[in-house]
């Protein structure tokens, strides 16, 4: 994708599909982007509420606003400096909180009674279940205009690539704190803790407070200085994660819809203005739902999972399935989301339409459906693009009914026939299929020319 110089994700759309394809393939782009943006915001709320007292309205707004503003004026370059302080001050912050956090005298040892406590085994029903998951984080994770806007913008392509391997080992280091810390909240006696002797809380109601554990082990497992240090810690992370996602949504509208199906002929100063008014939109409907949404990660989580079924299998064709054409692509959308849907979402009311292998009425799906609803998108895009492609180049469709105009016709007969007509000192075209009748005068190309 770097070596065509495409701009967002949605480019290989676009222009292999068409605009309005790209525009249906923009929906879940969009609702994960806005989702993330809204959940994350709310996880910030949420930190300074119980750190520094501040409301959870005030703490969401006034971090959107931030994030808001630089991103509006200072666009990609800004994000991405940004990103360097925030990445340092996410790894510094919170490594410094480990050490005082562990050694806390209400925190016994992590390895002590580790399995009874917070190693657990995955029980065989519900392997199918951990897989699908374990599989939606790792490909699901892939189709993200946020992850294609730092890769796209590299120099080179293989700068690209070595960008994508230290961004994978960055995660791996990166998750290991937030671990550590689960383990230690868990180890720890929070009733000989502030949490229960001054603030009066009731530790029983930790397991609900599972969001909250971060911001808790700072606030009661470690000194002030290291509290406000870990603050920074997680402030620059949702920031970072804000700003990226804001940008990356306005981008993509901006490029791929606004232009490709509305503005063909806008200059790059009107793109550059529609992405400003959308990424003043963008953040404020995160911030709306990050405030009025109570269930803004279950929706996240909800588009991810739309991300992986729908999105993964059209990326891995748009790039890689040469044959792949606007009829696979909208039939696999349509198959991916269909069944998707039809396995249904507790969390959002939605019903169980199809009960999968292994459905359990009190669990429910314990089959890895979603990962069988990607698949199924995969080959519908594969076979109906496959199918629809030898039907136009053996001429059993005629052009007139290609009413996606993919230009199918034009890769079968016709094109065989204008290289049979290749001679050593000129081309003749061939203009019996066009549709129109030829001059009298035999066309002629010459080698000069």
């Amino acid at each position: 994708m770097r070596e065509h110089s495409y701009v967002t994700m949605l480019d290989p759309f676009t222009r292999k599909y068409g605009e309005r394809m790209g525009g249906l393939i923009y929906i879940p782009a969009l609702l994960g982007e806005v989702f993330w943006s809204g959940a994350i915001l709310a996880a910030l709320g949420s930190t300074l509420r119980v750190i520094i007292g501040l409301s959870h309205e005030v703490a969401i707004i006034s971090s959107a606003c931030i994030a808001v503003f630089y991103t509006l004026f200072g666009g990609l370059y800004s994000v991405a400096y940004t990103d360097v302080v925030q990445l340092i001050c996410i790894f510094v912050g919170l490594w410094i909180c480990i050490p005082f956090a562990m050694t806390n005298e209400v925190v016994e040892n992590i390895t002590l009674n580790s399995t009874t406590q917070w190693v657990r085994t995955v029980d065989g029903a519900g392997a199918g279940v951990y897989a699908d998951s374990f599989l939606l984080l790792v490909f699901g994770g892939v189709p993200w205009q946020v992850y294609f806007q730092r890769v796209l913008s590299a120099r080179t392509a293989r700068a690209s690539r070595y960008l994508s391997f230290l961004g994978a080992l960055g995660c791996l280091v990166m998750s290991v704190p937030s671990v550590l810390i689960g383990a230690v909240a868990v180890n720890a006696d929070w009733n000989r803790t502030a949490y229960v002797t001054r603030d009066n809380f009731n530790a029983s109601d930790l397991p609900n407070r599972a969001s909250d554990i971060l911001p808790l082990v700072l606030q009661y497992l470690t000194p002030n200085w290291v509290s406000f240090f870990g603050l920074g810690a997680v402030s620059a992370a949702v920031m970072s994660s804000a700003d990226s996602s804001i940008l990356s949504a306005s981008c993509m509208f901006a490029r791929n819809i606004y232009k490709m199906i509305f503005r063909q002929k806008a200059s790059e100063k009107e793109i550059i203005w529609v992405m400003r008014i959308a990424i003043f939109g963008v953040g404020a409907l995160a911030t709306a739902m990050a405030i009025n949404v109570d269930s803004v990660y279950t929706l996240w989580y909800l588009c991810s999972d739309f991300v992986y079924v729908v999105l993964f299998p059209q990326l891995l064709c748009v790039i890689y399935l040469k044959n792949s054409n606007t009829y696979g692509s909208l039939l696999g959308y349509i198959v991916g989301m269909f069944f998707r849907i039809a396995g249904g979402e507790p969390s959002l009311g939605i019903g169980t339409l199809i009960k999968y292998p292994y459905y359990s009425e009190e669990h429910g799906q314990m089959f890895p459906f979603k990962t069988l609803c990607m698949i199924m998108s995969l080959v519908t895009i594969a076979v109906v693009s496959t199918v629809i492609d030898s039907l136009f180049k053996k001429g059993i469709l005629d052009h007139r009914y290609d009413i996606f105009q993919c230009g199918l016709s034009q890769k079968g007969s016709d094109t065989s026939s204008h290289k049979n007509n290749l001679t050593s000192d000129h081309v003749t075209l061939d203009v019996s299929n066009s549709g129109f009748t030829p001059p009298v005068e035999e066309i002629k190309v010459t080698r000069d020319v």
